[in-house]
């Protein structure tokens, strides 16, 4: 593993622990800032583009505080480094809190794609877009099908 990857995965990491313990403060030093050449994005599951700095993390707030528990593990994780630029997919397994309050749990999946970039503060992250895989009611993954 590459120091730059290593150094992505531990700022995606990073990413994933602020969510779970709702930490505002660990989630803003994790998001780039708005530059000249754009504005960082981000697409929470069933939600429309979300684009600058404020409006991301925004949301990641009114999240948190909407959320009494919630846990990522995360498979798949692949990473690539495209010179100052890095792209890291992965699968986010969640378990959540479920409308029953604390007594149920609600389990979940979503594909995730987390765009980085390298910063002179390091690996700050650009764009996250989460996208759920639909499951049946046996929580098997649902397959699509490709028409010609």
């Amino acid at each position: 593993m590459s120091v730059d990857t290593a150094a992505i995965e531990t700022v995606n990491q990073s990413f994933y622990t602020a969510i779970e313990e709702a930490d505002l403060d660990r989630m803003t030093e994790v998001w780039a800032d708005d530059g000249v050449d754009g504005q960082v994005s981000c697409v929470h599951p069933g939600w429309a583009l979300l684009t600058g700095r404020s409006e991301v993390l925004r949301s990641w707030a009114l999240i948190m505080a909407n959320t009494t528990y919630i846990q990522f593990v995360l498979t798949d994780v692949n990473t690539t480094v495209l010179g100052d630029v890095a792209v890291l997919t992965c699968v986010e397994n969640i378990l959540t809190a479920g409308e029953e309050g604390d007594a149920s749990f609600a389990a979940g999946k979503v594909v995730a794609s987390n765009v980085y970039v390298r910063t002179g503060n390091g690996w700050r992250l650009w764009m996250h877009h989460g996208s759920p895989v639909l499951q049946d009611e046996e929580g098997e993954e649902e397959e699509g099908e490709l028409e010609a």
